[in-house]
């Protein structure tokens, strides 16, 4: 019988970084990481079966940070990206909507020049990246 104190000895593995969860912001550090120094060991950590299987909505993606990390992201066949051509807002309410116009929105609320993604396939392209 063996004591209970005694544990089996464990495998382990070490990384000078370790990343927790494989989103768009823990990809995109591991990818920078990398760029930055190639012979650092970066490891990203997923609770899901797979990247992106957690992540289920999409996004208005606005490219400048894209642009600064993967700047030839476009023509490499990344996913899906469908620029924003228009942009229409409404106020609902018990009696129905309006449509208010775009000038009267502020600067943060025009998308023109950004794309509409999906998330999950996004994160599985920056894994390969990564």
């Amino acid at each position: 019988m063996s004591d209970v104190g005694t544990l089996p000895e464990r495998e382990s593995m070490e990384f000078d970084v370790v990343i927790v969860g494989a989103g768009p912001a823990g990809l995109s550090a591991a990818i920078r990481l990398k760029q930055l120094d190639p012979d650092l060991s970066v490891v990203v950590l997923e609770k899901g079966s797979e990247v992106g299987a957690h992540i289920l909505s999409g996004c208005v993606l606005d490219p400048s940070a894209l642009d600064r990390l993967l700047p030839e992201w476009r023509g490499e066949g990344g996913p899906d990206a469908i620029p924003v051509e228009a942009e229409r807002f409404h106020v609902y309410g018990p009696q129905g909507g309006i449509r208010l116009p775009t000038m009267l929105m502020p600067k943060l609320m025009h998308n023109r020049g950004c794309f509409v993604v999906e998330l999950g396939p996004l994160c599985r392209w920056l894994a390969e990246k990564a």
